[in-house]
Formats: C-alpha cells, structure tokens, sequence
C-alpha cells in the first residue's frame, strides 16, 4: 500500500511539473532587450546606399514594422534574446515581414528586414544609431 502511495505521489508531482513548465513556455515573450535601447531620435543608415530616415523611438518596438509602420499586425516572436529579438509580422492585405534587431549599445543596433509591402518585395540591412531626443 505505501509502495502505491509513494508511485502516485511521484506521478503527481511529475504530472505537475510539466503542466508548470507547460504553463512557462505559454507566456508570451517580453522582447525586453527593445526596452534596452534609449528612447529618442534616432538614424537608420540603410546598408544598400538608400536615404537615411529618421525614427523617434519610444519602446524600440518601432523598429519592428519599419516598412509597415501604421498597420495593425499581427506579431510572431521567433527569437527573443538578451542581445537579439526576430519577429515575423502579418498585415492586412498580404503584406508581411520579418525583422531581425542586434543590440550592440543601448544606442546602436543592426538591423535587417524582409517581406511584402503595397504588393512589392523589400529586403534591407541598416545601422540604427540614436542622435538625441525627439523633435
């Protein structure tokens, strides 16, 4: 009888177990290394010789949807890491993305993009470096 109690006991505590780590991996990732770059104005210089733009960054967040920056989308974290986050992004209207951001310093980050905007492929690597606060 003790024999039995103590090999349901273990199956409990096994049983709970996963469901606890099942209940971890279900959380949705923070991207908390975004929350490390500094918020303010900050220059993207495109790796292909393309005009520099301007960004005012708030949460890091912004740098995500670069080509898509007023739609809605729907996100898909891929990879969320101390110094680099991926996130696959959907649109309305089949367009769609994936970024990829390296934190170098909390003011100087790499960046590089892919997807479909206004029916057109994009493909781009940029510098992002901040130049001070938002205008």
């Amino acid at each position: 009888m003790l024999k039995s109690s103590v090999a349901a006991l273990r199956s409990i505590v096994i049983v709970a177990g996963l469901a606890a780590g099942v209940a971890v991996a279900a959380q949705s990732p923070s991207l908390s290394m975004l929350g490390r770059l500094e918020p303010g104005q900050w220059q993207l210089r495109f790796r292909d010789g393309s005009p520099a733009q301007q960004i005012c960054l708030k949460t890091g967040r912004e740098l995500i949807q670069l080509r898509h920056q007023n739609s809605k989308c729907s996100r898909y974290v891929i990879e969320d890491g101390s110094d680099e986050v991926t996130v696959q992004y959907t649109c309305r209207g089949a367009n769609y993305g994936r970024t990829s951001i390296r934190r170098e310093t909390g003011s100087l980050a790499q960046v590089e993009s892919q997807g479909i905007a206004g029916g057109l492929p994009f493909q781009f690597t940029a510098e992002a470096r901040r130049t001070g606060t938002c205008r």
